[in-house]
């Protein structure tokens, strides 16, 4: 059994003002030939399908096409669930439509998918809240999913009945994986687990979530799960919300952050990204493939040396969007900044890094690091009105209002 595993489309997301729309509509297209090429028998998207919970008509337009195309007529299912990113139930909105095309949406830890069969021979065996066996049209053995899409603190307490305690949530996803594992999941079928979690194996330092992701790791949001609370019994476990492909444990089941089809801020500069081939059989331990895609344009960073470096480097970098920090005795001026993007038009940002400040008219005050992130920059104008740095419930508080103005 062949599985497609990829997550974080972050369909109508923008760059500052650059709309990323015509190259995701390119690497979708690259992503449906891989899955036909490679005779995928289903495809798992990890959630964050859009990357607001109101995304723009074509955005959603692009999702159901895509999502369509990727089914094969029906006879390659497509398994999506909600991220950090999704609104739940805009997720399964067209739930009924999508089921007759063999799509399946989850946009809760507790959906529950009803049972269909299509004429193409794809059929739901057993369904419960958080679980879903298939039988797939190319294949004798049946697939089964353990589904826990993206749950904040609201989402744990009613779906899952968990409080507050890292502890609890870790113990309480293990028991209800467990549970459900014990009772569907053996050797007779393929088993699979795919999340939007913040996941790690139990000691090792935390990865940095995406810069401009709305954070899952705060209050209000869900806390990290270990590697060690996925059943043994799974042979897959498939992941979304970080960006970069990873295998997060080398234990000899799989659990693999898919990462992003494009690089969506500066901190992915000449990151590649890819799309994972589970091969899968009963009993057998999974063995992955990477398919490196291509579409996208690069993101590039660029500490230029004066306008003469600048304007030779970006002669050199036409295909890319650009982050240039330009290094001059002087601000910037008008002329300046036409000269550069006259030069290349897929300059996002210019961060001035000037030398010689005080040569400047009326301009005395101390620079502004703009690549620095906005918790740093919060922290620094706190300590320069208050005088002392602020408290955890003051960070904290900033880190919420950042992701609910994002969304």
């Amino acid at each position: 059994m062949k599985i497609l595993h990829t997550s974080d489309w972050h369909l109508g997301k923008k760059l500052d003002d650059f709309s990323r729309m015509e190259e995701q509509q390119a690497v979708l297209q690259e992503i449906c030939e891989i899955a036909d090429r490679e005779q995928a028998d289903a495809v798992l998207v990890a959630g964050d399908l859009f990357d607001t919970f109101n995304p723009p008509t074509e955005a959603v337009d692009l999702l159901y096409k895509t999502l369509k195309r990727l089914t094969n007529n029906g006879r390659r299912p497509v398994i999506a669930i909600a991220g950090n990113h999704d609104s739940p139930d805009r997720i399964e909105a067209p739930d009924p439509l999508a089921r007759e095309c063999g799509i399946i949406f989850a946009g809760y830890p507790n959906s529950r998918v009803a049972p269909f069969e299509l004429d193409s021979g794809l059929k739901v065996l057993q369904s419960e809240e958080g679980f879903l066996e298939l039988q797939l049209p190319e294949t004798t053995v049946p697939l089964r999913i353990l589904l826990t899409p993206y749950a904040n603190e609201y989402r744990l307490k009613t779906c899952l009945e968990v409080e507050n305690s890292e502890d609890e949530l870790r113990a309480v996803l293990q028991k209800k994986w467990e549970t459900l594992a014990e009772h569907y999941c053996d050797e007779t079928g393929v088993n699979i687990l795919v999340s939007h979690l913040f996941m790690v194996r139990k000691g090792d330092e935390l990865p940095e979530e995406p810069e401009d992701e709305k954070p899952i790791l705060h209050v209000g949001g869900a806390q990290a799960v270990y590697t060690e609370n996925i059943p043994a019994k799974v042979q897959y476990t498939a992941l979304g919300h970080l960006h970069r492909m990873h295998r997060v444990d080398n234990n000899s089941n799989p659990v693999y952050y898919s990462g992003s089809p494009l690089s969506y801020s500066f901190a992915e500069a000449n990151q590649k990204k890819y799309v994972l081939l589970v091969d899968a059989e009963p009993g057998q331990t999974a063995e992955i493939r990477e398919f490196e895609l291509n579409s996208g344009k690069r993101l590039l960073r660029k500490r230029a040396e004066g306008m003469e470096d600048a304007l030779q480097w970006l002669s050199e970098n036409e295909d890319a969007l650009v982050e240039l920090t330009l290094v001059t005795e002087t601000y910037l001026n008008a002329t300046d900044r036409k000269q550069l993007n006259k030069a290349h038009a897929g300059i996002v940002t210019i961060i001035p890094e000037v030398t010689n400040p005080d040569s400047s008219v009326g301009n005395q005050q101390k620079q502004i690091d703009l690549s620095r992130s906005m918790e740093e920059l919060f922290r620094d104008y706190f300590m320069h009105e208050k005088g002392q740095e602020p408290n955890d419930d003051l960070k904290n508080l900033f880190t919420e209002i950042l992701a609910e103005e994002e969304q």
